[in-house]
């Protein structure tokens, strides 16, 4: 009778120890997932704090285009897609004048690339970063040749992710994504599709060898961006570069029409205030 009753005390202490145990690993589990939730709180007001510094940047570096009447446009696509052979074609075609920004994690390989078909173009190695930011391209700026200058091209750097998120002053971005990708990508990078201003679907000499869906790759297109032109370009031999350099030329007549055209309001209104 003893041994029973000892053994039954020994359960209600095992008993009580484990729901002790219970209670403070439960509290312990509490603690934990409240400090992870408060440091991502913190973490996404240093993001959004960030993000809303580099706007100004954004705000600054465009304005400052605008006065030059110069077309920024900002290139993004996956590595490999083809951004630089673009506009490396796009220089002995176009009937405008243009610089670029290169933006890569590493080397100067592809501004040697241009500058060897004498374009000007400024190197920034994000040694790391995933994509160039608005303050870093205010510097660069000011590296660069403005004058008479028509466009100003950002090769972004290769990522379709982001990129698409950071405003660098940019009159717009471009997507770029290749045959060789495949055709789900729209819908695998929104963001970046339903933002561009025009999609460029670039290595279309490789579509008889290549399993690639046209239709879809249109309709997911479509569905994210019902205005955007698809271009499509076979750099290899130069189809479809005329379409991208019309494009290119009719936004920069309306940017510049719409400047002369707010200029003269302007005008317009200082002669009304004078009187």
């Amino acid at each position: 009778m003893v041994w029973f009753g000892l053994a039954w005390v020994w359960l209600l202490v095992l008993n009580l120890s484990l729901s002790l145990s219970l209670s403070f690993r439960l509290r312990a589990v509490c603690r934990i997932r409240k400090g992870m939730e408060n440091a991502m709180r913190k973490v996404v007001t240093i993001q959004q704090a960030v993000m809303a510094e580099d706007e100004k940047y954004a705000l600054r570096n465009r304005q400052a285009m605008s006065d030059r009447k110069i077309l920024m446009v900002n290139i993004i696509g996956s590595p490999g897609c083809g951004k630089t052979t673009l506009l490396e074609e796009t220089a002995g075609k176009a009937g405008f004048s243009f610089a670029v920004i290169e933006g890569d994690l590493e080397t100067s390989r592809d501004s040697e690339r241009l500058a060897a078909k004498n374009i000007e173009a400024l190197q920034i190695n994000t040694r790391g970063g995933c994509h160039l930011e608005a303050h870093v391209v205010e510097k660069a700026l000011s590296s660069l040749s403005l004058g008479g200058l028509d466009v100003l091209f950002i090769e972004n750097v290769g990522n379709l992710v982001c990129p698409a998120e950071f405003d660098l002053g940019e009159d717009f971005k471009v997507a770029v994504s290749s045959v060789p990708e495949g055709s789900d990508k729209p819908l695998k990078y929104p963001m970046l599709f339903a933002q561009a201003e025009a999609v460029l679907l670039t290595k279309t000499d490789l579509l008889p060898y290549v399993r690639f869906d046209r239709d879809l790759f249109t309709r997911d297109v479509r569905s994210l961006n019902p205005r955007a032109p698809i271009l499509e370009l076979n750099l290899a031999s130069g189809e479809g570069i005329g379409q991208w350099i019309s494009f290119i030329s009719e936004r920069l007549k309306e940017k510049r029409l719409k400047a002369d055209n707010l200029k003269e309001v302007h005008s317009k209104g200082n002669r009304a205030d004078a009187e």
